[in-house]
């Protein structure tokens, strides 16, 4: 079991498969991009799924997310997904993407036993997705978007994070449009995780200013803390329902209190949270020879080391060193 000194137990685990990505978002990297991790500092297939499998199998792990950077980039994704889906217990699994080359890989994802995913599109807008990703890569986005949904790979997850002056104004388009699809759309406060610590609180677009834009198209009625549970989404029925949409408040509505999540970064760090300053390394425990036993003790230690919030309110507040690519979503 991972628990903390606050009892909070983490059953989700957040697997980075590499700091690359194909677009440059404006909110996570400078165009130019940013020094990537060496080869030989990534974990390989093999200590992927060693540090999984001792996560599932005693550390209590439910749910595992691949995330990057891209993980469509890692080429040895599929093998990754087949393995980790064959453990006992199964663990939920799930994918974090830009969309960008899944049309060409959602129906092998979903064979080798990918559960859904998550798909990142901000705009509905070709010139503004451009603007936003400096990268004219829209349309890839969309037919990605069409094959997860024909592959089962549902429910389809939206993510969309508003920035003022470019697509704010999108709210309830995009909410119409992801009705209109059958995918889930959850909009995300964009947060401090940018390489070139650009993000200013002050005018970034709030929970709150998206509820408002939607509500002058939708009636929104909330879901409840009972059917929340520990995701990091609000939700609100839409019109009654049964369709719903969700607001990830990481800024002005922190979750922490109910965090159920650990993360592991592409080269093998534990991390406790998204905007922790502290990693324990686990790749150099794997690479030295430690028994799966040892690698669990350290797995729970750090975790017992949780903080009780991220601190975003704290005027001390430290953005961490690495940007979203590098330790993943």
């Amino acid at each position: 079991m991972l628990i903390d000194t606050y009892g909070r137990v983490a059953t989700d685990l957040r697997v980075s498969l590499t700091d690359r990505c194909n677009l440059r978002c404006t909110y996570c990297m400078p165009e130019e991009g940013l020094q990537w991790l060496a080869k030989p500092d990534l974990l390989t297939d093999d200590e992927i799924v060693r540090l999984i499998g001792i996560a599932v199998a005693s550390l209590g792990i439910e749910e595992v997310r691949f995330t990057g950077g891209e993980p469509l980039l890692r080429p040895g994704l599929v093998g990754i997904v087949e393995r980790v889906t064959a453990l006992e217990p199964r663990p939920v699994t799930s994918l974090t993407t830009n969309g960008i080359g899944l049309k060409r890989t959602a129906a092998a994802l979903k064979e080798a036993g990918l559960d859904r995913v998550n798909v990142s599109l901000d705009t509905l807008r070709p010139d503004v997705f451009k603007t936003l990703t400096r990268r004219d890569r829209h349309g890839d986005v969309l037919d990605g978007l069409r094959a997860a949904q024909d592959a089962g790979l549902t429910p389809v997850k939206v993510n969309t994070v508003l920035m003022p002056g470019l697509n704010a104004d999108e709210a309830p388009d995009l909410l119409a449009w992801s009705m209109e699809h059958g995918y889930e759309l959850r909009f995300i406060e964009q947060m401090p995780l940018d390489a070139q610590h650009g993000w200013k609180r002050e005018g970034m677009v709030t929970a709150g200013d998206i509820l408002t834009a939607l509500r002058t198209r939708f009636d929104l009625a909330p879901e409840g803390a009972e059917e929340r549970g520990s995701a990091p989404a609000e939700r609100w029925l839409v019109n009654g329902g049964p369709y719903r949409v969700g607001v990830i408040a990481s800024v002005t509505r922190p979750f922490c209190a109910a965090c159920d999540r650990t993360r592991l970064t592409a080269d093998g760090q534990v991390r406790t949270c998204l905007f922790a300053t502290e990693e324990t390394d686990l790749r150099g425990a794997l690479r030295s020879g430690a028994p799966d036993e040892e690698i669990a003790r350290l797995w729970r230690q750090a975790m017992w080391g949780k903080k009780a919030g991220a601190g975003l309110d704290d005027p001390s507040f430290v953005q961490p060193d690495r940007p979203m690519s590098a330790i993943g979503g």
